[in-house]
């Protein structure tokens, strides 16, 4: 499904999915060709929403939510990753809409989580809304995408969930099968220091690389696979953070193809991640990917901050409330 005005971007309804994003006829994004395909192929997670909760919880257990414990699927490894067995970036979504939201064409997406859907808590409903539109660069027009998420706690079954959400797009803007040659540079280079399973350990640190001035991507070792803060006081970061400003989170640009790819946020954190795990066999004549194909920057909120006290009000919804976020996608050829 296109968007409404703009031929460069393809979703689907299965995880609202963004499927193509064109930049000078070049998709940007990995993904499959049919949404078929996806259901059967997608380990990486290219393109999908994820929810209800996004990265990972600690050993799969939700603590004292509702004064009680929520045991969840541990799927990897001991912890709980992107939802549970089937997130929501494994649900068809009500969509596409078209429809005028903040006063732009709009394509729009919903789906109804049910109650222990998963093993969370509560009835919530998640809009997605994508909008396409452009931006000058000087003599260059960029290619913008705007992403935007609110999650409302319409039932009534407990008084509190938890929800953190991101979008999973794994970009190339090179030309070769891996990231090999990209420049990247992050706009922070505090992190989240992670056990061996994932975790944080709590504490915000400087990360061990140079990375908030260019540096030159592999599709090799060494791999980055971690979470950066933008905002290290999680007692500035509201359960709504559309309110705040959209700030640039990292930038990328390829010297032989002249592609550059921009990507901002209003949420506190991202994972940074160059495509280790990444093993897709050739599907319907697109070609097969591996180690190093695509980079994810995956906007959300700390990770396991249900169950770090000092972190927990930014996951923390309770009914009534409506979570938000939104994303902003930049991309143009010099």
């Amino acid at each position: 499904m296109s968007a409404p005005e703009e031929a460069e971007f393809t979703f689907l309804p299965l995880g609202a999915i963004i499927q193509e994003f064109r930049v000078n006829g070049k998709n940007i994004v990995l993904g499959f060709p049919t949404q078929e395909d996806y259901v059967h192929h997608n380990t990486p997670h290219y393109g999908a929403t994820i929810g209800r909760v996004a990265n990972r919880i600690k050993d799969g257990v939700i603590h004292n939510l509702n004064g009680r414990e929520y045991k969840l699927v541990q799927n990897n490894g001991p912890n709980a990753l992107h939802g549970g067995e089937k997130g929501w970036g494994k649900r068809v979504f009500d969509g596409p809409h078209t429809v005028k939201h903040n006063g732009r064409d709009a394509l729009l997406f919903k789906y109804r989580c049910q109650d222990a859907e998963e093993g969370y808590p509560g009835t919530v409903e998640v809009r997605v809304w994508y909008a396409a539109s452009k931006e000058n660069k000087g003599d260059v027009p960029k290619t913008v995408l705007t992403a935007e998420y609110e999650v409302e706690f319409v039932g009534d079954e407990c008084a509190e969930t938890v929800v953190n959400l991101t979008n999973h797009s794994y970009f190339n803007i090179g030309d070769g099968p891996t990231i090999t040659g990209t420049l990247a540079q992050l706009a922070t280079a505090n992190y989240l220091p992670l056990d061996a399973t994932g975790i944080p350990t709590g504490t915000i640190e400087k990360f061990p690389r140079e990375v908030t001035k260019t540096f030159i991507m592999n599709g090799a070792e060494p791999h980055i696979d971690d979470v950066f803060v933008v905002e290290p006081d999680a007692a500035k970061v509201p359960l709504d953070t559309r309110g705040l400003p959209v700030r640039q989170l990292a930038q990328f640009s390829h010297p032989t193809t002249g592609l550059h790819l921009e990507v901002h946020s209003t949420e506190p954190a991202f994972q940074f991640y160059t495509g280790k795990y990444i093993n897709v066999p050739s599907v319907h004549g697109a070609p097969a990917h591996g180690e190093g194909a695509g980079f994810c920057v995956e906007p959300s909120r700390f990770v396991n901050a249900i169950n770090e006290p000092q972190w927990r009000n930014m996951v923390l919804l309770r009914r009534g409330q409506v979570f938000g976020c939104k994303n902003v996608y930049k991309a143009w050829k010099e």
